[in-house]
């Protein structure tokens, strides 16, 4: 399910801006957000969420479905890297185990198209979009908002969580660059 249509024809010449799809797996909903992370500022391209169905659906199900629905997706916005957010410790174990499960799914889609995955846990993520690991839902939303010059819909933090791992990886990489630019060469 996208929430904006199409994403914007890409430029033919040049080196385009990578284009970087955020994965926010889960058992029942699964976030995804896909930028540009242009030379000035990540720009929003399109973003979205997966209803799996409802937790009395068979599991195996909900996991062929997610992988059907990114296999679609991959084919669909053509991205050149991924970013996903990583496992954190769950109270309940079974929600633990389910959320693997999903991850699984994704990971190995992602694999399978041959794209670069990068995987930071929600406190590095909350960390690289707000300034704080530990930041609440809502703040997370209302700096995605801001950075990328559209707001997410307030009730789908599975979509602004999605869209954050991108802006975290965009980061990252913007921070490796500038570290890589600062050292002196070696003959």
């Amino acid at each position: 399910m996208s929430w904006i249509p199409e994403p914007p024809e890409r430029p033919t010449t040049g080196n385009p801006a990578p284009r970087i799809l955020g994965v926010d797996p889960g058992s029942l909903i699964t976030g995804w957000g896909l930028i540009d992370d242009t030379a000035s500022r990540p720009a929003w391209l399109d973003a979205g969420i997966i209803r799996l169905g409802s937790a009395t659906d068979d599991l195996a199900s909900r996991l062929c479905r997610l992988q059907g629905e990114i296999e679609q997706l991959v084919l669909r916005v053509r991205p050149s890297c991924s970013a996903v957010e990583a496992l954190y410790h769950g109270v309940n174990a079974r929600s633990a185990l389910q959320l693997a499960h999903s991850r699984g799914v994704v990971l190995a889609v992602l694999a399978g198209a041959g794209l670069e995955i990068h995987e930071y846990t929600p406190a590095t993520v909350k960390k690289a979009v707000t300034g704080n690991g530990r930041a609440p839902k809502e703040q997370v939303r209302t700096m995605v908002g801001h950075l990328l010059r559209h707001s997410p819909p307030p009730s789908s933090s599975d979509l602004s969580d999605a869209l954050a791992v991108a802006l975290c990886h965009a980061s990252h990489r913007r921070h490796q660059a500038l570290t890589a630019a600062s050292r002196p060469r070696r003959r």
